[in-house]
């Protein structure tokens, strides 16, 4: 497992995260989860990444079990905070002061330790000041319940802002993490200079496309029973945008790409992610252990320039990259 720095911090991480949105709690029954947890482990994966809203706290509950017994000081465990949990009363949201010195509680116990390495803020939150959540934050790092602090599908400006108060508060602001792959590119145009200029790294999530980018989607035929495009618990809404003809097709076009340079599908998307010298990790999800063992294999690749731009060439036409597309509600 290739091993990098999370920004410009000292915490290092392994390039591979394993993460249990839409996976543990919901999509996976808790065996299956406790296996995939497992694997990763086996295959040298350290940093494990959830949120208190997965399954509604539930995703926290089942990492917890699949880590209790593991030597705390040879983990990194992230978690977040933003989105609506339990009954979803009106401070049961949101970046408030009440809402996320009561939620690191709760994270810390369903998570089964007394610290987080990394706490992020999961959306941006156009209801609260931005100094009240920094310094919110800025207190659970003092606490000693968080090392670190990060965001989540923040936008450039709003990220500048909070770096900015995270060094008026001397606690450290080290990452930003946002969709990334092939077809989603929205970050590159703003966030991730911003970054670059600030020490922040990224840790990405969705790298495959929601699984669009294995190549088991295929134009004009129903999705693979089973798949998530199947699944009525919010995978399938999750990966709708990328099921349309033009963009499968182009996929099945990357397969003599993959070919060339050893690789199957998956792994070169993970790969591709990962040669932005800005992504410190790329995020992976399992329902079974042994998509954890193909994933890992993109770990300390190098894709030429070659081959980089070959992909570019086949992608380009359904590309995303607007970066206006990374917004956050208002409640």
């Amino acid at each position: 497992m290739e091993i990098r720095n999370l920004g410009a911090s000292g915490l290092k991480i392994s390039a591979i995260a394993y993460g249990n949105w839409l996976t543990h709690g919901s999509q996976v029954e808790e065996d299956a989860a406790l296996a995939c947890v497992r694997q990763a482990l086996d295959e040298g994966i350290t940093t494990f990444d959830t949120a208190d809203v997965y399954a509604n706290t539930a995703a926290e509950s089942v990492l917890g079990k699949a880590l209790a017994g593991e030597r705390r000081e040879g983990l990194e465990i992230f978690t977040k905070v933003f989105w609506p949990t339990g009954p979803g009363a009106h401070n049961d949201k949101g970046l408030s002061r009440k809402h996320i010195l009561e939620s690191i509680d709760g994270s810390l116990r369903r998570l089964g330790t007394d610290y987080v390495d990394l706490y992020q803020a999961h959306r941006y939150d156009h209801g609260t000041p931005l100094e009240e959540t920094m310094v919110a934050f800025a207190d659970v790092v003092r606490s000693g319940k968080a090392l670190y602090i990060g965001v989540s599908e923040w936008r450039a400006e709003e990220i500048r802002a909070a770096a900015e108060l995270a060094r008026e508060l001397r606690v450290p602001l080290v990452s930003s993490q946002p969709q990334y792959s092939m077809l989603w590119r929205v970050i590159e145009a703003e966030v991730v200079p911003t970054c670059k200029e600030l020490g922040i790294g990224q840790i990405v999530w969705s790298p495959i496309a929601q699984g669009v980018l294995t190549g088991k989607y295929l134009p004009g035929q129903a999705p693979p029973a089973g798949s998530r495009a199947t699944d009525d618990k919010g995978g399938a809404d999750m990966i709708s945008r990328w099921l349309e003809d033009d963009v499968l097709e182009r996929v099945q076009q990357l397969k003599p790409i993959a070919e060339g340079v050893g690789l199957s599908l998956a792994q070169l998307a993970v790969a591709w992610v990962l040669q932005n010298d800005n992504v410190s990790a790329a995020i992976i999800g399992a329902s079974r252990p042994e998509q954890v063992t193909e994933n890992v294999k993109a770990a300390g690749v190098t894709l030429d320039e070659a081959t980089m731009k070959a992909i570019d060439d086949v992608v380009g036409p359904v590309v995303t990259a607007d970066p206006s597309l990374t917004k956050s509600p208002r409640f």
